[in-house]
């Protein structure tokens, strides 16, 4: 609930500012009134939250018919519904604000306000979909050259794959599996970002998240992520059984330790992962079919890591990871009946 009134929040306060400063920087000084400086926050308020509510709408599974069409008709018509969202709010606050002067605002300013809408919106979207293509934390790492040169940094990194997914390949054809792994990315990523966790890739059926590391020891979260992502699967089982005729299962393991980041590339850039706490992660993860378990974590994780005290850790021993030299000690980890 916090999360989704929280932006709403710093939106409406965005929107009453901006209202109260376009007034300053536009209208009459002699209309410059305690009064009218409070009609302009309110419209603010209006209209950011009315584009606000049009953005949510669009970035919802509902309006997942329109992710299907090609990028450029997407963003057109979620910018002229954003224009016309926003204007239409323009066009009914004003009576109730500014009822003495509804009829001359009708005629000269409200194209004027339609377009200007439009192609603000237009802008945003397609702001909004660059930081979907590259991340958010990425583009902004990236834009200040943070990692133009190798750095090290403490992380701690989960890879979580689909169960069987060659075996569904050959059952239900590639074109089928894909859309359950686009259904199943796109049904986890709540779960991983209410968890603090990034995803820094999708690497055929696995997806690699990524959560900071500071010195101290650090909360659950990512234990917990993947026991959020096992609920909402398990909350839409009968939906997936509808479209796929099954319930896609998943493993996952978890390390922690030092990561050098680094860009790669030129005519593509991305951000790229280096290290034995990488290579350590993925092995983990392969490792959890040997071990007959859905999550596998490090020593070295809890080390640093603190669990929920609802979570069983269970020693397994040392293992022998594939590609590795050292063993390392490895333990299971469930949710207490």
């Amino acid at each position: 609930m916090k999360r989704s009134v929280f932006p709403a929040l710093v939106i409406a306060v965005f929107g009453m500012l901006f209202g109260m400063m376009l007034r300053y920087l536009v209208d009459n000084p002699l209309e410059a009134t305690v009064a009218n400086y409070l009609r302009s926050g309110l419209h603010g308020i209006g209209v950011a939250l009315a584009g606000w509510a049009t953005h949510l709408y669009f970035a919802s599974r509902r309006s997942e018919w329109i992710s299907r069409w090609p990028l450029l008709m997407d963003l057109g018509l979620r910018s002229a519904t954003m224009a016309v969202v926003v204007a239409s709010v323009l066009l009914g606050l004003e009576p109730l604000l500014y009822w003495h002067r509804i009829a001359a605002w009708r005629v000269d300013t409200f194209p004027k306000i339609f377009v200007a809408a439009f192609f603000g919106a237009l802008l945003v979207g397609l702001a909004f979909e660059l930081t979907r293509l590259v991340g958010t934390r990425v583009l902004l790492n990236v834009a200040l050259g943070r990692y133009r040169r190798p750095v090290r940094e403490e992380r701690v990194l989960m890879f979580l794959d689909l169960a069987g997914s060659t075996s569904l390949a050959e059952a239900m054809g590639e074109l089928r599996v894909q859309g359950l792994l686009t259904r199943f990315f796109y049904d986890i990523d709540a779960a991983i970002v209410a968890h603090g966790g990034e995803v820094h890739a999708y690497v055929g059926d696995e997806v690699i998240v990524t959560w900071p590391l500071d010195r101290k020891k650090s909360d659950g979260n990512c234990i917990d992520c993947f026991f959020a992502i096992a609920d909402t699967i398990a909350g839409k089982a009968d939906s997936y059984r509808e479209e796929f005729g099954m319930v896609p299962g998943f493993r996952a393991g978890l390390h922690a330790g030092p990561v050098v980041i680094s860009e790669c590339g030129s005519s593509r850039r991305q951000l790229a992962y280096f290290g034995d706490t990488v290579n350590v992660t993925a092995r983990l993860q392969e490792y959890c079919k040997e071990a007959g378990r859905k999550l596998l974590v490090s020593a070295d994780l809890l080390s640093r890591v603190r669990p929920n005290s609802n979570m069983l850790v269970e020693p397994l021993g040392t293992a022998q990871l594939r590609g590795r030299a050292a063993a390392i000690e490895v333990f299971a980890v469930q949710r207490q009946a």
